[in-house]
Formats: structure tokens, C-alpha cells, sequence
């Protein structure tokens, strides 16, 4: 067993787990992580996607009563069903949308200019969002959420699809700047995580299969464990942290990784592209 391979397993796990449910960009963090542990052969681009499963246990473990107080109620409380609905309805835009243009997008977007571009312009975007005055917000609570709203939503975690952009940026400044409270967006933000971040996962490791054996099991158990561990420590301090602040901070955090991105690209250091 390669103990430094994994050592650099569980830093990549660490890694995805701090910044997939932060505005921050888990992929840009893994492209930039990778290259400087020397794992960004095409095995550790399947590595990366696969490790999203142990951060999304995190969430479900997070959210435990939540979701078995849903699906109990699921045959006699019309509330429950509305948000398992939504939570549908927002992630198909995502299967159809990365079905259709996936490969475009991997080909031809993963480039220095575009990463830094999107971090940047990202942080732009929460600035201003944060901007807005709080009576924009109708929607105070997930279960409140209407089917249009979880779609609106929906479509806006389809710009996650461009690297350096955030999933939960997306959707959380997203839903924010439809009217859904910060609370809400971000409740919404976790629960639309399930679906999506199991399904890239399963579907990697299957469209990738040929690349993997039995071998690689020790490097994939150390990189799930360690991204559950840290998105578990991640999400619950986001959810205390939200409750009396702003995402004014990551903003410019993603601002300066975007000067980062560009860095790197120039000096070499990093290959930012496929």
C-alpha cells in the first residue's frame, strides 16, 4: 500500500469536503490541489468526482432528521411532497443540460481564462447580491419554496457546469437573488446537492470504469472518509455562520483565488485545462 498516495488522498478529500458547499468552487480548488500533489492523470479526475459522496453523506447525515421527517410524511402531508418534488424539478436541468453539452464544456472551458474569469466574476456577483435590499425576499423557508422557484434555481446550478463557477454559489446566491431568504437558499442548496453530486459520481465511475481496479479501493475509502469529515465540520459551521453573516468574505476570497488562477497559469505551476 503507497502510504504518500494515500496522504495525498486524504488531502484531495479534504479539500473537496471544505469547499463543495462553500461559493467557492470545489473544482477549481481540486484542479489547482491536484496539480500540486502530482494527481491530475485522468484516474484522478474520476478520484476527484467519485470523493463528492462522502461530503454529500456529510449532508445527509446534517439534514438526517429532516429527510426522515419528509419521507415519513411523503403519504399524508402535501408539504413534503411539494419539497421532494422540488428537489426533483431542480435537479433535471442539470442531467439534461450536462448530458447534452458535458463534453463541450470539459473540452473546451477548462482553461486558465475562463476559471479565473468565472471566480472572479462570481465574487462580483455575491458582492452585489448581498447588496439588495432585504425586502427582496418573499420566500423564508425551504418548504415554502413553489415549483417554479426550485426550477428557476435549477437552471441557475447549470452555470456550475463552467469550472471555477460553485455549485452552491449558484444556487445559493442564485436562489437569494430570486427572493429565497439565506437560510432557504442554502437549505435548498444541500438537498438539491444529494441528487446531483451521487448521480455526477455513479455516473464517472461507471463511464470510467476501465480505468479502475480493486487496487484503487484504499485511495477512493481514504479520500471519501476524509471528505465526509471535513464537509460534516464545513456544513454545520456554515449553517451557524449564515444565521449572523454574510458571504461578503467569500467574495473576495474567490476575487483573490481568481488572481491565483492566473498566477499559476502564467508561472506554469498549474495546468488549468483538460
Amino acid at each position: 500500500m503507497d502510504t504518500i498516495l494515500l496522504i495525498k488522498a486524504a488531502v484531495m478529500g479534504i479539500v473537496e469536503g471544505l469547499t463543495e458547499f462553500l461559493p467557492v468552487s470545489s473544482t477549481g480548488h481540486l484542479i489547482l490541489a491536484g496539480a500540486l500533489l502530482g494527481m491530475d492523470d485522468d484516474k484522478a479526475k474520476v478520484f476527484d468526482i467519485a470523493i463528492q459522496t462522502g461530503a454529500i453523506l456529510a449532508v445527509i447525515m446534517v439534514y438526517w432528521q429532516k429527510i426522515r421527517d419528509t419521507v415519513s410524511a411523503l403519504p399524508t402531508q402535501p408539504k413534503a411532497r411539494r419539497l421532494v418534488l422540488n428537489v426533483l424539478i431542480g435537479f433535471l436541468p442539470a442531467v439534461v443540460l450536462g448530458l447534452l453539452f458535458g463534453k463541450a464544456i470539459k473540452a473546451h472551458l477548462f482553461t486558465p481564462v475562463v476559471v479565473a474569469s468565472t471566480f472572479i466574476i462570481g465574487g462580483f456577483i455575491i458582492l452585489w447580491a448581498e447588496r439588495r435590499a432585504p425586502s427582496a425576499t418573499r420566500v423564508h423557508h425551504v418548504d415554502d419554496m413553489t415549483v417554479l422557484d426550485a426550477l428557476k434555481v435549477g437552471l441557475v446550478q447549470c452555470f456550475a457546469m463552467i469550472p471555477g463557477t460553485s455549485r452552491s454559489g449558484s444556487t445559493i446566491i442564485g436562489g437569494m437573488l430570486m427572493g429565497l431568504s439565506r437560510t432557504a437558499a442554502t437549505d435548498f442548496s444541500f438537498f438539491l446537492a444529494i441528487p446531483t453530486l451521487i448521480g455526477a459520481g455513479a455516473y464517472s465511475l461507471y463511464k470510467e470504469r476501465a480505468l479502475l481496479s480493486m487496487a484503487d479501493a484504499p485511495m477512493f475509502a481514504v479520500g471519501l472518509l476524509f471528505s465526509f469529515i471535513s464537509a460534516w465540520l464545513c456544513v454545520r459551521w456554515l449553517l451557524r455562520y449564515i444565521s449572523t453573516h454574510n458571504f461578503v468574505p467569500f467574495a473576495w476570497y474567490r476575487i483573490a483565488f481568481g488572481i491565483v488562477v492566473l498566477a499559476t497559469a502564467w508561472s506554469g505551476l498549474v495546468v488549468w485545462a483538460e
